[in-house]
């Protein structure tokens, strides 16, 4: 069984918020062996800023050898990922 750890994202998330929620996340996973991070982005707004911060988590999670999930997105955010290109990087 993976172990995974869930890192919770809501709104108003603005780009001064990433950093410090991209330091909350490889801390999560460099510290108990954790394999899936899930982005629990349910209050989430479908912006880019949102879609940023997940595409970071990712590659940082990645970086680590851990999986991401996206989890409980909206149909605009998914719509938005998938515009940008981003779909099969985000996948959910």
């Amino acid at each position: 069984m993976n172990r995974a750890v869930t890192l919770v994202i809501r709104a108003p998330l603005g780009r001064a918020d990433v950093p410090g929620l991209l330091r909350r996340a490889c801390t999560l996973l460099d510290g108990d062996g954790y394999e899936v991070l899930r982005c629990e982005v349910g209050g989430a707004a479908a912006d880019a800023v949102t879609v940023d911060a997940l595409a970071r988590l990712t590659l940082a999670a990645r970086r680590r050898g851990c999986s991401v999930q996206v989890c409980h997105a909206s149909r605009e955010l998914c719509q938005l990922v998938a515009f940008m290109g981003l779909a099969e990087v985000l996948a959910q």
